[in-house]
């Protein structure tokens, strides 16, 4: 069932809800969410399918906010909502609300989207192109649980996840890291098959892809190697390789769908790791609303590097230099210096005779 509302309130919104929820049949709020799509009109019908497949897994009353500011004079000056309410049909158990926002009423979309939430219901909010700066410090970001963007719709996606790690906090999650979620649990797999220490790996994706850099900083962050960024053809990600004590373990996918995961000592094995459509990946975000702690620790792991030669800089000059290299972290270096200071100041308490044969002893341990 759809309603058209022209030049409309957020009340009468409300109102068209609840007669269109009795149409139906199901006078009853059904929804576990209500999820924020803030987008242009170029661009809202990609999105609201998406969103749309998603709400079969997470029913939601969906709230598409479309900014139409005007161009002339004229236009920006005046102040008008326009909506469309869909309920039932390809809406499946959920609720659609096409709100477009013209001339200055689209500076004020909090105003209009905070009646329309559902009571006591979790906020997520979507930005599928131009998202803000600090998400969270956005009016809209404000009333959300969690808040997803996408690094890889921007035009210096490298450039984004350096400001994604900037500006951080708690609820923040990235489409680019979604996409990796498979990659992330194949390789987790795989290392708890071979016990054999890491000591560097290889990722390599198409060049402008920070699915790939995230992926490489998470390798880093999390194994503590140096991993070198190559570039590839793609399409998107197309293999990783750790190096290890017994051989290299390799996860190849030079197709976009079906890799293979070579190990020393195994047969290789397909594994399923096809390019997944948006609303896949709108699920998984939906399936969690606590902060994701790990993707944290990921993107700020690079922060530094993003401008200082690092992951970013090099993947910009891609043509330049082909190869990215993640540093190791300096815990290691941190801990040992940590160490040594607690050994120097044991050995000051100790009684004389005993420091002089403990520095014997030292002595011919450091020769070996």
């Amino acid at each position: 069932m759809n309603i058209d509302l022209t030049d409309t309130t957020s009340s009468r919104i409300n109102s068209a809800l609840v007669q269109a929820r009795r149409a139906t049949g199901s006078p009853a709020v059904g929804m576990v969410l209500t999820l924020v799509i803030v987008t242009d009109e170029g661009n809202h019908y990609d999105a609201l399918r998406a969103a749309s497949e998603a709400s079969k897994e997470h029913p939601s009353r969906i709230l598409v906010v479309i900014k139409r500011p005007g161009r002339s004079p004229r236009d920006r000056k005046m102040a008008r909502l326009d909506a469309e309410v869909r309920v039932g049909g390809e809406t499946g158990t959920g609720e659609t609300v096409l709100l477009r926002l013209h001339g200055e009423l689209a500076n004020h979309a909090y105003s209009v989207v905070l009646p329309l939430l559902l009571p006591d219901a979790p906020v997520v909010v979507w930005w599928p192109e131009d998202a803000p700066e600090h998400p969270s410090e956005d009016l809209l970001g404000r009333l959300a649980q969690r808040r997803i963007t996408d690094a890889q719709a921007t035009e210096d996606p490298v450039a984004a996840l350096g400001l994604r790690a900037e500006t951080y906090t708690p609820g923040d999650t990235d489409l680019a890291w979604t996409r990796i979620t498979p990659w992330r649990s194949v390789l987790a797999a795989a290392l708890d098959q071979k016990h054999s220490p890491i000591t560097s790996a290889v990722v390599e994706g198409e060049a402008y892809n920070p699915s790939s850099e995230l992926l490489a900083l998470w390798l880093a962050e999390r194994l503590g190697v140096p991993v070198d960024r190559q570039v590839s053809e793609g399409p998107g990600l197309t293999a990783v390789r750790l190096q290890t004590a017994d051989g290299v373990i390799c996860l190849d996918r030079a197709n976009g769908s079906l890799a293979e995961l070579a190990m020393p000592g195994q047969p290789d094995r397909h594994v399923a790791l096809q390019r997944r459509e948006m609303s896949e990946l709108i699920a998984e975000e939906l399936r969690r609303l606590d902060p994701d702690e790990i993707y944290e620790s990921s993107v700020k792991f690079g922060v530094s590097k993003l401008g200082n030669g690092g992951v970013g800089t090099l993947e910009r000059d891609a043509k330049a230099a082909p190869a990215t290299q993640v540093a190791p972290p300096a815990r290691s270096a941190a801990s040992k210096a940590k160490a040594q200071k607690a050994n120097a100041q044991k050995a000051k308490a100790q009684k004389p005779e005993e420091q002089k044969a403990e520095g014997a002893a030292g002595d011919g341990k450091a020769d070996t």
